[in-house]
């Protein structure tokens, strides 16, 4: 695994634990389908299924993890959650909802994590 996969890594495990003390339960990770993408953290909140987009940067970097999910990745993210919940037997009763959690690693000291409910 490469630096930025490492980090990326990284950022996903600490935005488990941010989805998990914030009451939400983890169902799957890095779920793919083909070359269309993958989502990074399937969760559920109730009866939502929630699906996670995660940003990690170090801090001081150029752009801010919340910059950095622009309307052709949604796209592909609501794709990825409708593939996904077809090969469910079909979306939840509450629905499905995409979230975006940000992650930036300071030089020193704990990463600080922003959870954005519903972007899309």
């Amino acid at each position: 695994m490469n630096a930025r996969g490492a980090l990326g890594r990284y950022g996903e495990d600490v935005a488990v634990r941010a989805l998990q003390a914030a009451g939400l339960t983890v169902v799957g990770r890095n779920w793919r389908h083909g070359r269309r993408g993958e989502i990074d953290i399937l969760a559920t909140e109730g009866d939502a299924l929630v699906v996670c987009e995660v940003k990690t940067r170090r801090a001081g970097s150029f752009q801010q993890p919340m910059e950095a999910l622009p309307p052709a990745k949604l796209d592909r993210l609501r794709a990825l959650a409708e593939q996904w919940t077809a090969e469910q037997g079909g979306a939840p009763p509450g629905g499905v909802r995409i979230d975006l959690v940000g992650v930036v690693l300071p030089a020193r000291g704990a990463p600080s994590v922003e959870h954005v409910r519903g972007v899309a």
